[in-house]
């Protein structure tokens, strides 16, 4: 094997593991029992990081400025990590904004934090921009002012039905900031200025419609009723696809359809969906981190002298 070709391999290899980890992050918590206002983890190769401020609807403060800053930048440089995820706790938002209330008594105070900020959010939104490793924000929910910020300049914003955006500035006498003078005019149409101007609440798809979200996903449907198994065949299967010959891929499909006859899901899938249509499938295994990298390479071997010959 060539070098080129062994790195046109590792790339497809290391975009495969990026998202499956995607897909494994979009399973929103609906709460955590961990302390502190943002948690900063690596999960496999990824960097996570979560807005743990429920009961505030994640509101953006000082203190979680001062932690991601610096950890996205250390998880940046680590060869470790494929890639950044940030999302939010509680099943309501992503992150509805700064912590407004604080800033705004701070500055009729003539105190520091007024000033400090919105310099480090900033600051922020200019090394989210700039990361060199795909940046994931699950906008999950409310997202607004700060939370934009933390998201839109990102590689990817993944969208649910559940998304609800919008840049209400103009309504508390400030203007939308976090970049919104950037990416705002670049909208199609003049979306932009109506959204900046009227506070307007994009909604679900809608997000994705109007180019804030670059991938929308149903929150219940990719993951829930979804065979974990399937989709990391599919995935897998596509990226492969991508770089073989009709012939190439309709023999490797050959091979993935005769290893799901063999196994439980199809048969169970045909079950509930087409038989007893109680839609509630009992996939094994029921969880992505259980489809082995093993399991996943057994479908795609080939069958010997029953491999399809076209």
């Amino acid at each position: 094997m060539g070098l080129p070709e062994a790195w046109r391999l590792m790339s497809r290899f290391n975009s495969l593991k990026r998202t499956n980890v995607i897909l494994q992050h979009l399973r929103m918590s609906k709460h955590t029992d961990a302390a502190g206002e943002v948690l900063l983890e690596r999960k496999g190769c990824a960097g996570v990081i979560t807005l743990n401020r429920p009961k505030y609807l994640n509101a953006l403060n000082l203190n979680m400025i001062r932690q991601i800053y610096p950890q996205l930048k250390k998880w940046e440089q680590d060869p470790g990590t494929f890639l950044i995820i940030i999302k939010g706790t509680g099943g309501k938002a992503f992150c509805a904004g700064g912590d407004i209330k604080a800033v705004s008594e701070a500055g009729k105070a003539k105190q520091k934090l007024a000033q400090d900020f919105f310099r480090e959010e900033y600051m922020l939104n200019s090394a989210i921009e700039s990361c060199q490793k795909p940046y994931v924000a699950l906008i999950h929910g409310i997202t607004m002012g700060g939370g934009v910020g933390l998201s839109v300049h990102g590689q990817f914003r993944v969208a649910t039905e559940k998304s609800l955006f919008a840049m209400p500035e103009t309504a508390i006498g400030l203007f939308p900031d976090v970049g919104g003078g950037y990416f705002l005019p670049r909208l199609q149409g003049k979306l932009g200025y109506f959204l900046a101007l009227t506070g307007f609440r994009l909604k679900g798809r809608d997000v994705y419609r109007a180019g804030i979200a670059t991938h929308f996903v149903d929150s219940e449907k990719v993951i829930n009723r979804m065979s974990p198994t399937s989709l990391k065949i599919t995935l897998r299967q596509l990226m492969e696809g991508s770089s073989k010959t009709l012939k190439e891929v309709l023999t490797m499909e050959y091979r993935l359809s005769q290893y799901c006859m063999g196994g439980h899901d199809f048969h169970e899938g045909v079950r509930a969906v087409l038989i007893d249509k109680d839609q509630n499938p009992k996939w094994k295994p029921n969880d992505l981190k259980e489809v082995t990298d093993e399991e996943l390479n057994n479908h795609f071997k080939s069958l010997g002298s029953n491999d399809l010959k076209l």
